[in-house]
């Protein structure tokens, strides 16, 4: 993620001009905060389950000054792929259970395919190793956890949403 401005994506059912890290859940990948992705077709499948629920699928579009970001203070985590530590740190997000500082999150997402590794490995049915290799084939995708609405409002810059 390099270059003057990242242009990023935010799947919903309404536009978000304003995004905060306040109005999401907890028990998601890396826990509250406001997530977008580099990747516009995977903005639109998030957005796309809100139309199975009869609502309308929108993508909102985003600069995140990241160049900017990484040159502060501010506290960044990067998972380079599905690992270990991805992984502890995903079930521990999603059980409540990470308390940290961290003002932006980068990592692979935990779809529906790979949700379903995390619950075999939550039940011991399968151990560590086996998840993180299932996890390995799953398609290349990246999500980005904003943590911090000081980041969001010096460094993410709405630029338009649209309906899918």
């Amino acid at each position: 993620m390099r270059g003057d401005t990242l242009i990023t994506y935010h799947g919903s059912y309404i536009k978000i001009e304003n995004p905060d890290v306040y109005n999401s859940r907890e028990s998601v990948d890396f826990g509250k905060g406001f997530y977008i992705t580099p990747i516009k077709t995977q903005a639109e499948k998030w957005a796309a389950r809100f139309k199975r629920k009869q609502k309308n699928g929108v993508v909102s579009l985003y600069e995140f000054d990241f160049d900017s970001v990484e040159k502060s203070e501010y506290k960044i985590l990067k998972f380079d792929g599905y690992t270990e530590e991805w992984l502890d740190y995903i079930t521990n997000c999603r059980r409540l259970e990470k308390k940290d500082d961290f003002d932006i999150i980068i990592g692979g997402v935990a779809n529906d395919r790979v949700f379903n590794t995390i619950e075999l490995y939550f039940d011991g049915l399968i151990d560590k190793t086996e998840a993180i290799k299932r996890l390995k084939y799953e398609k290349p995708n990246l999500q980005i956890c904003i943590r911090s609405q000081d980041v969001i409002q010096k460094y993410l810059s709405y630029k338009g949403s649209e309906v899918v």
